[in-house]
Formats: structure tokens, C-alpha cells, sequence
């Protein structure tokens, strides 16, 4: 049987909930896909974090037929939560080509993946030589996290270390917010909210004390409460003004976050009009285009970067981290628009 050639690119998006993998050609057609847990070295270790995309390297490498002795792919497009800080990304770049999977790696933090999702492919209008991918990206998930790239190569970020670094937003701070109000609500310390009584019925319970109580013995997993984010994005769409109050306080961290990156790039004052700043918003508590929280992004935008062309990314962060290892080999657009395609129904 005769041996699979080795692919263009190796992409994988590891993240604190899942990591996907996957294995392109260079005509962007997907070969081999593959999905597993955490490897966020932050949480699980750099060992662990190998272990686990090994495994699913190899299960990508499967479908793509038998393999080769030598390098499964051409460039390694790695976008990885945890990859913080241009230390931790070289570290883990370093670690990345160790494994001999490829012959050229590179790895970024995964907000980059969410940014180019959102791109256009033959480069956005306004971009310089190689860098014609450029604009503003916003993930929001379990955490929030902005980077920014300008039209000239320029890079900007922030630290998104959570609280310590000044964060706030993501499932893990609006959910605790939410049962944080129905408790107070409850025992009087607060205003009445809906939230009273939709915090327990969200985990089959009475009272928002069963919540509390089923928190402080175990009972209930704490990561758990990243599901009442659905749950206070209906309350507040029936206009209850304290769950609006949290929605609203994610617009502007997000509009914030955005705004301040646009600006460390020059991109809020004398950007030249004709080319609208691409503002792309990812990660599941954007993509769910709750129309409280995307309304007001979009008008707090609008107001503070001219042109800005706000957008909710339409395909899974591993095709972003596919995007960018195509551009990174050379590929046409027509290779990013057979590879959206596909992703779009693969993820």
C-alpha cells in the first residue's frame, strides 16, 4: 500500500475544554480530524499537554491514510490557550518541533486562530506586503482575551491572566455573577431578578442556598456554572435589569478590550477610511449573537472605531489555525475557501 504524502499543514486549536486537530492539503482539502480534552499547559502540564495531542496527531494522521516514517505534515499551526505570554509561545514552539511532526512550527495563542477565522482570505483591503491579514480579535469563552494585528505587521495583546491582569468576562466570571445576584436576591441583600428563581431550575433545584450549598460540598462542579450564561442571556432578554446590567458589563469589556488594541495600532485615529477595521468576535458567549450583548458591542464600536466592521466569526478556531498555517505555506484563497467550506461542515 502505497504511504500517504505528508499534508501542508498539522493544525490544532487546544483549549481548557476541548482540542481539535487536523490535517489539510494544500489545496485546503481536509484529510484527517481528530478531537480530545484540555491541553492547556497551564492546567495539565506540558507532558500531558504532548500525550494528548500525540494521540490525536496519530488519529488525524489515520484517516489520512498510512503513514510515512518522516514528518506528517509540512508546518505545524499550533494556536494554544495558556500560550500567553512570546515566552511561553517559544517554549511551546520549541516543544511543538521536538515531536518531529513537521518540518517548520509555530505557535500562537489561540485568540490568533479566532482572528483570522474571521478574515478575509485573499487579505483584508489596506494590508502591507505579507501581512494582508490584519484587524482586531475578541474571544470570549471560558475567559476573554484581545489581540490586535495592524495592517503593517504590528502586533498587540494583553497579558489575559484573569483577575490578576484585570480581566473580567467569560463563562467563568458571568456565570458566578449570575448565581452572585440570585443569592442576594434571595436572602435580601439585593434587588429582585428573575435570576431567583431561574439559577436553581437551571440545575434542578429549589432554592439558589441548594445552589451555594451543593458548590461548597461538591456537589455541584464549579465549572458547572458556566452554564448559567444562557440562562442570564434569557432573563435578560425578558428585560430583567439586573441580568441586563452583567450583559451590558460584558459589551463594554469586550468594546473596551477591542478599543484599546485599535488604538495601540494607530488604527482609531488616522486610519484611512476606505479600509474599515475588521473587528472579529469568537468564542461561544460571542458566537451565540445574544442581541442585547451584540447590539451593544456594535454600537460602543461603532462609536469608538471609525469604520470598524464588526464580526461574528462563522467557522470552528481550528480552521482559523488552518488559515494560518495555509498562508504560512503559500496557498491560494481558493485553498481557504475549500478548507472553510469544509470546516463548516466538519465542526
Amino acid at each position: 500500500m502505497t504511504e500517504a504524502a505528508p499534508a501542508a499543514v498539522l493544525a490544532i486549536d487546544g483549549g481548557n475544554s476541548k482540542t481539535d486537530v487536523a490535517l489539510v492539503a494544500a489545496d485546503g482539502t481536509i484529510v484527517g480530524v481528530a478531537r480530545g480534552g484540555n491541553t492547556n499547559h497551564q492546567g495539565v502540564g506540558r507532558a500531558a499537554m504532548i500525550t494528548v495531542l500525540n494521540d490525536l496527531v496519530q488519529a488525524a494522521t489515520a484517516q489520512a491514510g498510512p503513514p510515512s516514517d518522516g514528518p506528517v505534515a509540512q508546518h505545524v499551526s499550533a494556536c494554544l490557550a495558556g500560550a500567553d505570554l512570546a515566552d511561553e509561545e517559544a517554549e511551546l514552539g520549541e516543544l511543538i518541533q521536538a515531536q518531529g511532526w513537521s518540518v517548520t512550527s509555530s505557535v500562537v495563542n489561540d485568540t490568533f486562530a479566532v482572528l483570522r477565522a474571521g478574515l478575509n482570505d485573499a487579505g483584508e483591503p489596506g494590508g502591507v506586503g505579507a501581512q494582508r491579514h490584519w484587524g482586531i480579535g475578541v474571544v470570549c469563552g471560558a475567559g476573554v482575551n484581545c489581540v490586535g494585528v495592524a495592517p503593517d505587521g504590528r502586533t498587540t495583546r494583553f497579558l489575559a491572566l484573569g483577575q490578576i491582569s484585570g480581566d473580567w468576562g467569560g463563562g467563568g466570571d458571568l456565570g458566578p455573577e449570575a448565581l452572585w445576584w440570585a443569592a442576594r436576591a434571595e436572602d435580601g441583600r439585593g434587588p429582585e431578578t428573575e435570576l431567583r428563581a431561574a439559577v436553581p431550575a437551571h440545575f434542578g433545584v429549589e432554592r439558589v442556598e441548594d445552589v451555594v450549598l451543593g458548590l461548597y460540598f461538591g456537589k455541584i462542579n464549579y465549572d458547572q456554572l458556566h452554564g448559567l450564561v444562557p440562562v442570564l442571556y434569557k432573563v435578560a432578554s425578558n428585560g430583567d435589569e439586573v441580568a441586563r446590567s452583567v450583559v451590558l458589563r460584558l459589551a463594554d469589556e469586550v468594546s473596551t478590550m477591542a478599543t484599546v488594541a485599535a488604538t495601540r495600532l494607530g488604527l482609531t485615529d488616522g486610519q484611512d477610511t476606505r479600509y474599515p477595521v475588521p473587528v472579529v468576535l469568537g468564542g461561544g458567549l460571542l458566537t451565540a449573537r445574544d442581541p442585547l450583548l451584540t447590539g451593544a458591542i456594535h454600537s460602543q464600536l461603532a462609536e469608538a472605531i471609525p469604520g470598524a466592521d464588526v464580526r461574528i466569526a462563522d467557522v470552528a478556531p481550528i480552521a482559523g489555525a488552518a488559515l494560518l498555517g495555509l498562508d504560512h505555506v503559500g496557498a491560494p484563497p481558493a485553498a481557504a475557501a475549500r478548507l472553510r467550506k469544509s470546516a463548516a461542515a466538519t465542526w
